[in-house]
């Protein structure tokens, strides 16, 4: 059964690395991977006063500022403001917290092999398994500010729609997209540090490139299809319908965007593992 499947998901006849290998080295070096994460977990805010408290008030104060800009200060009229500010505000909240996942991992991949250079140059360490420690870190982040969210849309509006019961469909396919990001990052990073800098640099531009403070709707028609070639504004407004507008996603939204995930998550895992021997020498 398990050769079955890996079979099915094997995509060419080339006898290279199919969806499920990466898979498979994961839980191989699971034990790795969690003393990983947990050690960078604690050392997060280790010395501060408030914690991990932190990791709800940094979400809470741009949810604030935010808003405030957006509804109030310049007055901006939406599809989503329509429903008023509390509504538009957790809209906003699930943009930021789905953009600020793909961030925390697009800032921190280009440096993760600088970073452990010397577990990498001085033991057989399995590199690709970065990847998943600074994914599932950002995860975790998320899931913080994902429970700030319930508590508040529970407040607000008294009731959680039925259709969060299927979050976890979009979830997976987009920590997947999220790992394929982060082995392609890690690559370019290892050649040379400017990618950290340009990540830097692009990311908070690319911010209002996704619809976090409107919907794709509101964008006039001959930006729409430049909108949707944003994956990462197709996860905001699946992730929104489902939490916020309870409605399901367009069926050939959801599956076209899962398609090109699994693509980014075996490509660039391929590209990652066919110069995996090089970085040695770079870093």
């Amino acid at each position: 059964m398990r050769g079955g499947l890996g079979l099915m998901l094997q995509i060419g006849a080339d006898g290279q690395a199919s969806l499920v290998t990466p898979l498979e080295r994961a839980w191989h070096f699971r034990e790795l991977i969690r003393a990983v994460v947990r050690r960078e977990l604690a050392a997060r805010f280790r010395g501060s006063i408030l914690g991990w408290l932190w990791a709800i008030f940094g979400p809470l104060l741009m949810l604030s500022v935010y808003t405030f800009i957006f509804s109030s200060a310049i007055g901006i009229r939406s599809s989503a403001a329509a429903h008023g500010v509390a509504n538009y505000s957790l809209q906003i909240f699930v943009g930021l917290i789905v953009f600020n996942l793909f961030s925390e991992v697009a800032y921190r991949s280009p440096a993760l092999l600088h970073e452990n250079a010397n577990f990498i140059k001085k033991s057989i360490f399995p590199s690709e398994t970065l990847a998943w420690t600074a994914a599932i870190r950002g995860l975790v982040y998320a899931g913080i500010s994902f429970g700030v969210l319930l508590v508040f849309e529970i407040v607000l509006t008294r009731w959680l729609p039925p259709t969060i019961l299927l979050l976890p469909l979009v979830i997976v396919p987009f920590f997947m997209f999220l790992l394929g990001v982060s082995w392609f990052l890690m690559a370019l990073g290892s050649f040379t540090r400017d990618v950290t800098h340009l990540m830097a640099s692009i990311v908070p531009v690319f911010m209002f490139a996704t619809p976090i403070f409107y919907t794709i709707g509101d964008a006039p028609k001959t930006l729409q299809i430049a909108l949707r070639a944003n994956i990462i504004g197709d996860y905001v407004e699946m992730v929104r319908d489902l939490v916020i507008l309870d409605r399901l996603p367009s069926p050939l939204l959801y599956i076209g965007t899962v398609l090109v995930s699994l693509l980014i998550f075996r490509s660039s895992y391929r590209f990652f593992m066919r110069y995996k021997s090089v970085f040695v020498d770079v870093i």
